[in-house]
C-alpha cells in the first residue's frame, strides 16, 4: 500500500493511567522546540494542542526530541538550559537515554517517552508471528515442493509473556479468542486483565517449564539484561516458542542458538536481535525454525500519527492539565 493511502486506526494503550501530578509538582509551561530536526507534522500536533513552538532559546521549557539516539546532544543543551521542565523522548523504550535522565533528572523536571502509544501495532505484530512460526511458514515460504503437512494451534496454549505494560495489555485482549492459558512475569504481582496469573520475575524460572510460548515484551534495563540465558533456555520445553518484540538485549543470543542447535527450542521470531541490526552472515539468518523482522513491529506509517498524538496530549498536560501519558522513571530504567 503506498504510504500516502494508508490511514492508521491504532489507539494508544496505557498500562499506567495518566493521573495529572500534583500541581506542585508540574512543570512551568512555556514555549516548546521540537530537535534535533523540526518535524512539521509534530510541529502543527503541539500547535494543535495549543503549544507555541519556537526555536531553542532562553525561554524554552519543553523539549520534543525525535531522535532515537544523540543522547549526548540532548545532554548538552539540558546542561545550557536549566529551565527546561519537560522532555518527551521518541521511543516507548528509553534505555538509550537512561544514564542521561539519571545524570539531569531535579525536581518538576518530567520525562515523557512513547510507551504504550505503539502498543497495537506491536501487538499485531506479536500475533503474526506467533501464527507464522506455529503454522510452520518459515519452512512453507521458502519451500519449492509440496511436502509434508505441519503445524500447531494457538487455541489453548500456554502463553508466558515477560512485561505488563501497554503490548502486553493488548496482546492479552487479541488473544482472548483463541482461549489461551496467559500467565504474566512482571515486577509486581499485580494482576493484570486477561491473565490467569501474575508472578514476579523472580519467579520466571517457575513458569517457562510450562510454557508453549514465551513473548518478551519488557523494558530493557539492568534487571532485564540477558533475561533468557542457558539456564532460562534449559528449562524451556522442546516444543516451546520464542516471540522478542522488546530488545534484543532481553535474550542472550549465543544461548538461543544454542537451544535451537541442540533442538532444545521449537522455533523463534525476533523483531529485535542482538547485535542490531544482525549482520549479514549471522548464524540466525536462514533458519528453518526462525523468523526475523528488521524492528519493524510498529512502522513509519503506523507510529508517525501515534506519536503525533502522544505529543498533543502531553502537550496540553504541560500547558496545565499535568496529565503526562507515558512517563519515564529515570530511576527504573523505563
Amino acid at each position: 500500500m503506498p504510504r500516502a493511502a494508508y490511514r492508521s486506526r491504532h489507539r494508544e494503550v496505557l498500562a499506567v493511567a495518566a493521573d495529572p501530578l500534583p500541581p506542585e509538582e508540574r512543570p512551568e509551561p512555556g514555549p516548546i522546540a521540537v530537535l534535533p530536526t523540526t518535524d512539521p507534522h509534530l510541529v502543527r500536533a503541539a500547535e494543535e494542542a495549543g503549544a507555541v513552538v519556537a526555536p531553542l532559546g532562553p525561554e524554552t521549557r519543553g523539549i520534543v526530541w525525535l531522535s532515537p539516539t544523540g543522547a549526548d546532544e540532548l545532554g548538552a543543551i539540558l546542561e545550557a538550559n536549566p529551565q527546561i521542565d519537560w522532555v518527551q523522548l521518541p521511543w516507548a523504550g528509553v534505555n538509550r537515554f537512561t544514564a542521561l535522565m539519571r545524570a539531569h533528572d531535579r525536581p518538576k523536571r518530567v520525562w515523557t517517552s512513547a510507551k504504550g502509544a505503539f502498543a497495537q501495532p506491536v501487538a499485531e505484530h506479536v500475533l503474526l508471528l506467533t501464527l507464522a512460526l506455529l503454522r510452520d511458514l518459515p519452512v512453507r515460504i521458502r519451500a519449492t515442493s509440496w511436502g509434508p503437512k505441519a503445524g500447531w494451534s494457538l487455541y489453548g496454549l500456554n502463553v508466558v509473556i515477560v512485561g505488563a505494560g501497554g503490548i502486553a495489555v493488548e496482546l492479552l485482549r487479541l488473544l482472548q479468542p483463541f482461549g489461551v492459558d496467559a500467565t504474566v512475569v512482571r515486577r509486581r504481582d499485580e494482576p493484570l486483565p486477561g491473565a490467569r496469573r501474575t508472578v514476579t520475575t523472580e519467579r520466571l524460572g517457575e513458569v517457562l517449564p510450562e510454557a508453549d510460548l514465551v513473548v518478551l515484551a519488557a523494558a530493557h534495563t539492568e534487571g532485564t539484561d540477558k533475561l533468557l540465558g542457558p539456564a532460562e533456555f534449559a528449562l524451556l520445553k522442546p516444543a516451546a516458542f520464542l516471540v522478542n518484540v522488546a530488545r534484543g538485549g532481553l535474550v542472550d543470543t549465543d544461548a538461543l542458538l544454542a537451544a535451537l542447535d541442540s533442538e532444545a527450542l521449537a522455533g523463534a521470531a525476533l523483531d529485535v536481535t542482538d547485535p542490531e541490526p544482525l549482520p549479514d552472515g549471522h548464524p540466525l539468518w536462514g533458519r528453518s525454525n526462525v523468523i526475523i523482522t528488521p524492528h519493524s513491529a510498529d512502522t513509519p506509517e503506523m507510529n508517525a500519527p501515534l506519536l503525533a498524538a502522544r505529543v498533543r496530549h502531553n502537550v496540553r498536560a504541560f500547558l496545565g492539565r499535568g496529565d503526562f501519558a507515558g512517563r519515564a522513571d529515570p530511576q527504573a530504567g523505563y
